[in-house]
């Protein structure tokens, strides 16, 4: 038979009671840290979402004046504040 301690505890259920008391501290402390992990990242998400809404407002912004400023009206008063007319015998429309 297997020699036990002054305790009464043979080595190899030392070793489990330790490994057991280990785990009970190890678990909910990467737990934690995993929760906190996690948290952080979504934060990070949602900042790069709000830039990535902003800056696409932006774009839309800069496509309207661009359109604004494309438009037929616009270019005819340019057109007629540097003293250029329309004349629909000058276009030449080329087909391929």
């Amino acid at each position: 038979m297997k020699k036990k301690n002054k305790n009464g505890l043979l080595p190899i259920e030392k070793f489990l009671i330790t490994i057991i008391v280990l785990l009970g501290i190890f678990v909910p402390v990467s737990t934690v840290f995993s929760q906190a992990t996690l948290s952080k990242s979504n934060i990070e998400v949602e900042k790069l979402k709000s830039k990535v809404d902003k800056q696409s407002n932006y774009n839309q912004s800069l496509s309207m004046q661009v359109d604004e400023l494309a438009s037929l009206s616009n270019i005819q008063d340019i057109a007629k504040e540097y003293g250029l007319s329309y004349n629909n015998d000058n276009i030449i429309v080329i087909n391929n």
